[in-house]
């Protein structure tokens, strides 16, 4: 259902789970899919083909499953008429209402979710009995209500209250603040009203220029983001965030995890812990916390670990207790104490610890900061099994703690002055990365002896850490960077994190060695799954989750990420699966890496064609189109489980995309699909897939999608029109055969002749 001015539809759609679809409201002239309103959040429907939605004779909107189990309903208390209708309006609103008058039975906009739009109110109808407030989505894949909640003061004030878990945490200060008020540069674009009476209590405002396309979203994160659409960069600007320091967010981290307001992503779980859901924490939800690795042993020696320059937890326990060795058994002897602190006093905590801040340098100079002591269990701090051995350690080291300190001194003059990469740290950290000591990699490889593979940039080896942690190890060729430089590139790679990426761990930088460590995925690389017989077959609905994973993978390195990152090698050697299936995109920022001796490492790759865009040959710039390009070469071989260059028995070659695209054509699509499956897939999706891959190719950057468009229409989302059969594909195909077969094979499409004077390719720069 589109509006009447075209600038809202309705409809289903999917976010994330592609099996699961929501009933929702979007822009119409926003290329990038905004939903702005979701009805069914908590249900979501699994089957579109046998759901629907109806307006019933009671004068209800219903999302009804086998037309009789509803799923969602507007629950209006409404006498419906023959001349009651729905209607979404251009601002936005559903309404169910009698044609015959204007008075709305109904309307969206009683029922917000996480966006407050222009016209929209926000705040208490006692006479109505409506709460109009907004609710944050569970993470950016997922609808479902989150912790965050923006609420209009109750008691009259003039303001919205930010709440989590009961707690305001937004604003801060005086109670009586205008929202507005110190914030005199929005008055100029926007018209704001606050009614209160007897009966009403609640904001609204207005957008003076029309065409501006804006709202207010109450992300994820806790944060109420101010956005407006720019169509110049088809994106979207955030023109006001508050709270602006996203460790302001009551709960944001979640239980034993601290939150940096210096570095992204803002939480991170404390030693001894990790995050409860890795799934959710991939996906930007922190507000499950961590877990602990190994569970405290009341009774037993547990130990404490300090936690210096942190903002202190909220909800201690205070203790009238004199000194901080009677704090610290006062915790230890209660078997549901996890922390302590003291400073001219005794506090604990019980249960769980929520709101620690790791301080920046600049706040721990303006003073503030605090010392948290955390329990941990004896194994996660490697002390001694007995009260005795500990102190003895402790004798230990008062004794030799003055030689020490000598010591340390005089290591660091000799490291100021004759510092050289080997005698580096083996486990410094470096914003999220570890930088590994050269001797640690050459043990957990065993002296880089189990290979797993063979890429573009260098050799990939298995590993093993000290604490039984699997890596894959990455020995980079020809680089010629200089450490600074490399350490740099690296740093900004390693705060990439995505559930379709592989995690960059660390690295090590001794002399010309340069090292990348990952982590361990271990199923391996796609392409022994699509060419090898030794491994087990994909069946479809592998393969079309696989070929989603990739292309969310690439959406967020392309729009996502601070600055785009465009893979530049896209191929089934470098897409590794997990345990469970799940794409992840390996060899990342290689370009930033290599520098300029990236475009004459791919360009001298063996092959016909390859997977390198046609703006790569031609020795145009490169943008994230050339991703796109290769993406759609991939797609073709997840799909037919070939190579797209097949060598014949007359040793000729036959290039599969473009023998796709006739037969999409022809519309005979099973042809294309991997014989291994027996015709066994879904016919819709992989007339989509196909359709999608062919688009990818097109000659032209300009008629090729981005990759947050092929994740569109790959979940459904948008409509994929027939592709045009790419022409500069047929004419290099065509120029290398030269054969009758070849002639024929093509009878379909232009002849030679007409392909030659319609391609610009310059064939000299053709190195592949």
């Amino acid at each position: 259902m589109v509006s009447r001015g075209g600038n809202f539809e309705l409809g289903f759609f999917t976010s994330g789970n592609p099996h699961k679809y929501y009933l929702g409201i979007w822009y119409k002239k926003v290329s990038k899919q905004t939903v702005v309103w979701v009805a069914n959040r908590e249900r979501p429907v699994f089957n579109t083909s046998s759901s629907e939605l109806k307006l019933s004779k009671n004068g209800n909107l219903n999302i009804v499953m086998h037309s009789k189990n509803i799923i969602w309903s507007s629950s209006s208390m409404f006498t419906a008429s023959n001349s009651t209708i729905a209607v979404l309006h251009d601002d936005g609103n559903l309404v169910i209402k009698d044609d015959s008058n204007s008075h709305f039975s109904w309307q969206s906009f009683d029922h917000p979710t996480n966006t407050w739009l222009p016209g929209a109110k926000l705040g208490y109808d006692r006479f109505s009995k409506e709460n109009r407030y907004l609710t944050s989505w569970r993470n950016s894949e997922d609808p479902s209500p989150g912790l965050f909640s923006a609420e209009v003061n109750p008691n009259g004030f003039h303001h919205f209250l930010l709440i989590s878990r009961n707690r305001q945490y937004w604003p801060s200060g005086i109670e009586d603040i205008l929202l507005f008020s110190s914030i005199p540069a929005l008055k100029k674009f926007y018209s704001f009203n606050y009614v209160t009476d007897g009966n009403t209590s609640y904001f609204n405002y207005f957008v003076h220029d029309s065409s501006v396309i804006s709202n207010y979203m109450l992300d994820f994160t806790g944060q109420m983001k101010r956005r407006v659409w720019n169509n110049e960069i088809r994106d979207w600007v955030v023109h006001c965030i508050f709270p602006s320091d996203p460790c302001d967010v009551n709960t944001l981290c979640g239980p034993f995890s601290s939150c940096r307001n210096y570095s992204s992503p803002s939480c991170e779980c404390l030693r001894g812990f990790e995050p409860l859901s890795m799934e959710d924490w991939n996906l930007g939800d922190h507000t499950g916390g961590c877990v602990r690795k190994a569970p405290l042993q009341c009774g037993e020696i547990d130990g404490f670990m300090k936690l210096s320059n942190v903002q202190l937890p909220v909800s201690p326990e205070p203790l009238a207790l004199g000194s901080a060795k009677k704090c610290e058994v006062a915790c230890f002897n209660k078997c549901s104490c996890v922390a302590y602190s003291y400073d001219k006093g005794c506090l604990i905590w019980n249960g769980e610890i929520l709101n620690l801040k790791t301080l920046s340098d600049s706040a721990i100079s303006e003073g503030g900061s605090g010392v948290l002591y955390l329990r941990l269990a004896s194994s996660e701090l490697m002390r001694p099994n007995n009260e005795k051995s500990w102190e003895y350690a402790v004798v230990i080291f008062s004794s030799v703690a003055g030689f020490a300190l000598i010591t340390g001194i005089v290591l660091v003059l000799i490291w100021r002055f004759w510092k050289t990469p080997e005698v580096a740290s083996s486990e410094t950290v470096q914003g999220f990365l570890v930088m590994f000591d050269y001797k640690v990699i050459r043990r957990a490889t065993k002296d880089f002896s189990e290979k797993l593979g063979q890429g573009s940039f260098g050799t990939v080896f298995k590993g093993i850490l000290s604490d039984s942690t699997v890596i894959a190890v990455k020995k980079l060729e020809g680089l010629c960077q200089g450490e600074k430089q490399f350490r740099t590139e690296v740093s900004t790679i390693g705060m990439i994190h995505h559930v379709n990426l592989v995690h960059l761990r660390g690295f090590c930088s001794v002399g010309d060695v340069r090292l990348l460590v990952y982590d361990y995925v271990p199923r391996g690389s796609l392409d022994s799954y699509l060419f090898s017989n030794d491994f087990e077959t994909l069946n479809w609905d592998q393969r079309f989750q696989i070929a989603l994973g990739v292309a969310r993978g690439l959406t967020y390195l392309h729009e996502k990420c601070r600055e785009c990152i465009v893979h530049c090698d896209i191929k089934p050697e470098n897409v590794l699966l997990d345990v469970g299936m799940c794409a992840k995109i390996s060899d990342f920022g290689m370009a930033k890496l290599i520098g300029h001796e990236f475009s004459q490492v791919l360009t001298t790759m063996r092959g016909t064609i390859g997977y390198l865009a046609p703006e790569w040959l031609c020795g145009s710039s490169v943008t994230p189109k050339a991703d796109v390009y290769s993406y759609g070469l991939v797609l073709l071989e997840i799909i037919s489980g070939r190579r797209n260059t097949d060598r014949l028995e007359d040793g000729k070659f036959l290039y599969f995309p473009v023998w796709a695209a006739i037969k999409l054509h022809e519309c005979d699509i099973l042809c294309l699909l991997d014989e291994k499956l027996e015709g066994n897939a879904n016919v819709e999706e992989l007339s989509r897939a196909c359709k999608i891959a062919c688009w990818c190719i097109q000659d032209l950057e300009s008629n090729r999608p981005t990759m947050a468009q092929v994740v569109q229409q790959l979940e459904g989302l948008s409509n994929v029109s027939m592709p045009p059969i790419p022409r500069l594909l047929q004419k290099l195909v065509m120029d290398d055969s030269k054969g009758d077969r070849d002639a024929e094979f093509f009878s379909t499409s232009e002849s030679s002749e007409e392909f030659s004077r319609s391609s610009k390719i310059d064939h000299s720069k053709v190195t592949m």
